[in-house]
């Protein structure tokens, strides 16, 4: 048997980020000024970020250097290995060659650690004491509190109300690299303030939480907002991943025939999808990519392709994406990082020509796939990877009524240790599909 796991020399860790802005066959369209409808300057985005920040998010340069001091602390997890899902295979009966590049051994446990130090150095470079950010299921906030200790700087997170209780050991990281952490709708901002009075019981959104980490960036001085998903310099951020499971399969001379990832606001499935996208638009090679979302959230699957605020509150430039409109709230589902009414503008551009397909699932069909996962690997998904989990092993059973020898990579986004809860629940039979 060919051997399980994939690994890279830490020097062959990619060098450079890559920017599909460069290659997009229909250019981005701009975001806007909501109050003027022209496109946003520069200027105007200088109050939450930092200058270097903004020139990744409107450049058009194909490859951008990583700094050496990001590298240095990306080498505490990167290169992340590729698995062959050997076993998985093996249960399925399919034909099927099953890969998976396995983000959940950073320190943070997910993806979300390759925007994190970055975003959190050039903001150290710019002298900035203090980021503000949002959390849905608290990867993202774990990931930034462990970049900002890093570079010694205060991070404060408003982590959405229905995950805060859902997991309360994300909380427990959060706190313990030197975070703050609250429940939003939070008492903290006059808009969790005005949330909490309309909607007493909300369970709370991405959307909202964006609003009051904006709102706090924007009152404090020597602060900065961070946004884990969804700008482009983010997707950016997250190459380091595919550009390194390229390098792993050309190892064991596989090319993938498809590549599927979870997709929220986008920075997984943009990290591990952008460069095989690239062969594709260079005539290269055409691989299938497909975006897997909750059913009970399903921006691209039911989405409309508009310009739309990225927060409840209005605060964010219109953004042209896929969207459930910035006011909705969906269930409490436990995936609490696929729960965004928006979605990447290049994610969209991508979906809208074609180069992507969605597809979405309901909740307890997606813990049945984790649980088959786990049992065969023996590695716990965070309930936002099982979706890819089950598209993945849907494409292995259409092989094996087919006979096609087909080969599968999926992005393992993180692992579940502090979603135990949520599988309690599951085996209980006290999960819903909404």
């Amino acid at each position: 048997m060919e051997s399980t796991k994939i690994i890279l020399d830490e020097n062959e860790m990619p060098k450079k980020w890559y920017n599909i802005v460069a290659d997009l066959p229909t250019p981005l369209e701009p975001p806007l000024n909501p109050a003027t409808n022209e496109p946003i300057s520069p200027d105007e985005l200088a109050p939450l970020f930092p200058q270097a920040l903004i020139e990744q998010e409107m450049s058009s340069e194909r490859y951008i250097d990583i700094p050496d001091e990001i590298r240095d602390i990306y080498r505490l997890w990167r290169p992340s290995p590729v698995y062959r899902a050997h076993r998985l295979e093996k249960i399925l009966g399919t034909p099927a060659k099953i890969y998976y590049k396995h983000e959940g051994v950073s320190p943070a446990g997910s993806h979300k650690p390759n925007t994190s130090i970055a975003q959190a150095y050039y903001n150290m470079k710019e002298g900035v004491e203090r980021i503000t950010t949002e959390t849905g299921a608290g990867q993202w906030g774990s990931a930034l509190s462990l970049a900002c200790n890093y570079f010694d700087m205060e991070c404060k997170v408003y982590m959405v109300r229905s995950s805060f209780e859902q997991k309360p050991y994300r909380k427990s990281l959060i706190n313990l690299w030197g975070a703050t952490v609250v429940p939003s709708p939070s008492p903290d901002t006059q808009f969790g303030r005005k949330i909490r009075e309309e909607f007493p019981d909300t369970s709370g959104s991405l959307g909202i939480a964006i609003s009051e980490a904006i709102e706090d960036a924007a009152l404090n001085e020597n602060t900065k907002y961070s946004l884990g998903s969804v700008l482009n310099h983010v997707m950016m951020h997250q190459t380091v991943i595919g550009l390194e499971a390229q390098l792993q399969l050309e190892k064991v001379n596989e090319y993938p025939d498809v590549v599927i990832g979870c997709c929220g606001g986008g920075s997984n499935l943009a990290g591990l999808s952008f460069p095989y996208i690239k062969d594709k638009i260079d005539g290269k090679h055409n691989a299938e990519i497909i975006a897997v979302e909750p059913s009970a959230c399903p921006t691209l699957t039911k989405g409309k392709f508009e310009y739309d605020f990225g927060d409840t509150a209005e605060m964010t430039p219109l953004l042209k994406m896929y969207t459930l409109g910035h006011s909705f709230i969906p269930p409490a589902i436990h995936a609490g990082g696929l729960r965004y009414h928006g979605e990447s503008p290049i994610i969209s551009n991508l979906y809208a020509d074609g180069f992507i397909s969605a597809e979405s699932y309901h909740q307890i069909e997606v813990f049945d796939a984790a649980v088959t996962f786990a049992r065969s690997e023996g590695i716990v998904p965070a309930p936002e990877s099982a979706h890819a989990i089950k598209s993945t092993i849907e494409y292995a059973l259409k092989c094996k009524q087919t006979g096609e020898e087909k080969t599968i990579l999926f992005g393992l986004s993180g692992h579940g240790h502090f979603d135990m809860a949520s599988y309690d629940k599951y085996f209980n039979k006290e999960l819903s599909n909404e």
